[in-house]
């Protein structure tokens, strides 16, 4: 059996497999938009439609939660000391591009389509960074967007200019 044979097993059709993949931490729209080009054969508009819904999925749970969760997870002291790391170090690299661009650096940060940016890491920083729920959300969702745009776009033009 295949992974495409599984994941469809799994999830019944392509569409939901896509969204799931868009959700995860790791892939999101990097792996979700090659998945849907790539293996399942789905048309940009869709691949790129489907990963946007996928990314997008996490991130109302992510930032209405992040912070009690945390606070809660905190009273262990494993949890306190990652926390307290991330947080830091998040702060450290990141701090004065929020506080002088701060809603439009959330979403050229998540916009970017390379490791440890995207909508989980966007989630973390605009907690760190005390951004308001709804500027939060629409800083992330126009990150995703314009991530998108970029991974549909390469993938499309690499999969015609190697084929």
């Amino acid at each position: 059996m295949t992974l495409e044979t599984a994941l469809l097993h799994i999830f019944g059709s392509k569409e939901l497999v896509i969204i799931f993949v868009a959700a995860l931490p790791i892939f999101e729209l990097r792996g979700s938009i090659p998945l849907a080009l790539f293996t399942f054969g789905l048309d940009p508009y869709t691949a790129f439609f489907l990963s946007v819904i996928g990314n997008m999925i996490p991130v109302i749970p992510l930032l209405l939660f992040l912070e009690p969760v945390s606070n809660y997870l905190r009273q262990w002291r494993i949890w306190d000391i990652f926390f307290t790391w991330l947080f830091e170090r998040t702060h450290r690299k990141h701090s004065a591009e929020f506080e002088k661009y701060g809603s439009i650096g959330l979403a050229i940060f998540v916009g970017i389509p390379l490791p440890a940016t995207g909508a989980w890491t966007g989630c973390a920083a605009a907690f760190i960074f005390g951004f308001k729920f709804k500027n939060a959300f629409l800083a992330i969702l126009a990150g995703v967007i314009i991530a998108g745009v970029v991974v549909t776009g390469l993938a499309y033009m690499g999969n015609k200019l190697f084929i």
